[in-house]
């Protein structure tokens, strides 16, 4: 009897993660020639070849990662599905966390160590993507104005906002998806101002903008948590006191679903602990 589709995908992405059809079997507890069939029948039923057989590993081809890739993310839907029902079992699988790598480095990473204690069985893969998505405030994170010594030396020190948008260039952050260069604050007489500092150049990420007011091209407007550590090593040197930016509100983005899967929901629960409530960073 032919195996169904989702048997026959879940043997595949053993096979590939296995980097052989005899260890996917013994993992499996299937025949080899079953695991061999169940292979060659996705492939007959796709009309493509998924992998390059030689006789020590497999390799996928390039129809084959695509089809690894989607079997990966049905498969772990229909995990959450059936732990979504059961509470008895603990969250587990695989959880895509998008989260900007200063913000990462400084707040998550450092307290994830306590997440995993508590949900060992689950797997997380730090990334970026583009997706639809609800929010939930979290709290707010203070910004800094700073620049290198080797700028300051250079250019001087800029004693107000006007001296700063006259006589200086900044490292600025720009979108992807607008191209617009993103707005600096700054608390003023008592009120916010949003202004545009002249670019020395732009940056769509924050390791390149980080090596750019490293490197003294200009200006640097960001996360003080981020920033702080180059700060106190003296690489950076904070610049208008007097202007202090408004905090930066932090919020938790997740998947546009009706339902959560518990590995999802147990790690919104515990990030929220992590910032506390009314959390300033």
């Amino acid at each position: 009897m032919q195996l169904n589709m989702l048997e026959a995908m879940n043997i595949y992405v053993n096979v590939v993660e296995q980097g052989s059809f005899i260890r996917a079997a013994e993992v499996l507890e299937l025949h080899r020639p079953a695991v061999t069939r169940a292979v060659q029948n996705l492939e007959h039923d796709l009309g493509v070849k998924l992998l390059h057989r030689t006789t020590r590993q497999v390799s996928m081809t390039d129809e084959g990662e695509e089809f690894y890739q989607r079997c990966l993310s049905l498969l772990s839907e229909l995990d959450d599905v059936r732990r979504l029902f059961s509470s008895t079992q603990p969250p587990k699988g695989r959880l895509r966390l998008d989260v900007p790598i200063t913000l990462a480095r400084a707040v998550i990473i450092p307290a994830l160590g306590d997440f995993q204690n508590r949900y060992p069985d689950i797997e997380i893969v730090l990334g970026t993507s583009c997706r639809r998505y609800h929010w939930r405030r979290l709290g707010t994170a203070a910004m800094v104005t700073c620049a290198a010594p080797s700028y300051l030396a250079k250019h001087g020190t800029p004693h107000s906002i006007d001296e700063l948008m006259k006589s200086h260039r900044a490292v600025n952050f720009f979108s992807n998806h607008s191209l617009q260069i993103m707005e600096w604050k700054f608390t003023v007489d008592g009120s916010i101002a949003s202004i545009k500092i002249p670019s020395s150049i732009l940056v769509d990420n924050s390791e390149a903008f980080l090596s750019c007011g490293l490197a003294g091209l200009g200006v640097l407007h960001g996360l003080r948590p981020s920033l702080a550590p180059f700060i106190a090593s003296g690489e950076l040197t904070e610049i208008l006191t007097d202007f202090p930016p408004p905090p930066k509100p932090v919020s938790l983005l997740y998947p546009d679903r009706r339902y959560l899967a518990p590995k999802v929901r147990v790690f919104i629960d515990w990030l929220c602990e992590v910032f506390g409530p009314d959390a300033h960073l």
